[in-house]
């Protein structure tokens, strides 16, 4: 959600390469598309909310009244919604450490998906005990579940890092450490988006050239690095060069 959607899609168009085309989410909303794969929308942000400027993840449900229902069983917040939005309904919502995240009842665009090449790299939860997060996901979003088709989740003891899979591809990571009460936005509980781009460098000589602004350096190992950008609104992002998703 973005005060100046115009302005925001500049910026990503110059950045990631998207091109933005209308979707059947209602006015003032767009999606970004990357070789013509849908990556990510763009909304506009009420100028009564003052709301900081962010990028959230939507997980698609199957009943979003449920959903939320479970959310708050299990200690969470509903912010807003259920809401009809578009051709679905939606809600906004926050885990119990209070990472940000919404939930989406309805059909998905063609082609959006997580992992792909051209879609978003992953999403990185970075939050107090990633152990304790996987549980409230799991339960309030069905992961792990006997159903066709559901996510697997998976311990990486050499980071203890939790992994999400599906369809065979990594597309959400959860890391623990976040400290709730930190001053820095980069370390509080928080949902983390991670975009390729074909040229790191390039990516973020552009970003910063257009009023963005860099938080981390590239790894050690250029065969997996990742930076962390913001855009001109202070929104948080990730780009992964080619060889990015090796290191999950």
């Amino acid at each position: 959600m973005a005060r100046d959607p115009a302005a925001t899609q500049a910026f990503y168009g110059a950045v990631l390469g998207w091109k933005f085309g209308p979707a059947r989410l209602g006015d003032g909303f767009t999606v970004g598309f990357s070789d013509g794969i849908p990556v990510a929308g763009v909304g506009a942000l009420p100028p009564a909310f003052t709301l900081p400027v962010a990028w959230t993840p939507y997980f698609a449900v199957d009943d979003a009244g449920v959903t939320a229902a479970r959310i708050l069983e299990r200690s969470g917040t509903v912010a807003v919604g259920p809401l009809p939005f578009g051709t679905g309904r939606a809600a906004l919502a926050a885990d119990v450490d209070g990472a940000v995240f919404g939930i989406w009842q309805g059909d998905a665009i063609p082609d959006w998906g997580m992992g792909g090449e051209a879609a978003p790299a992953w999403l990185e939860l970075r939050t107090r005990n990633a152990f304790e997060a996987a549980i409230f996901y799991g339960e309030v979003l069905e992961w792990a579940c006997e159903h066709a088709g559901c996510c697997e989740v998976a311990y990486v003891e050499e980071n203890e890092h939790i992994l999400l899979r599906h369809a065979g591809r990594t597309v959400a990571r959860l890391r623990g450490g976040a400290l709730a009460a930190a001053p820095d936005p980069h370390v509080r509980p928080r949902w983390h988006a991670h975009f390729r781009v074909p040229d790191l460098e390039t990516a973020v000589k552009t970003a910063v050239g257009l009023g963005g602004g860099t938080l981390s350096g590239t790894g050690p190992d250029p065969l997996t690095r990742e930076i962390t950008l913001r855009d001109p609104d202070g929104a948080l992002f990730g780009i992964v060069g080619p060889a990015g998703p090796g290191r999950l």
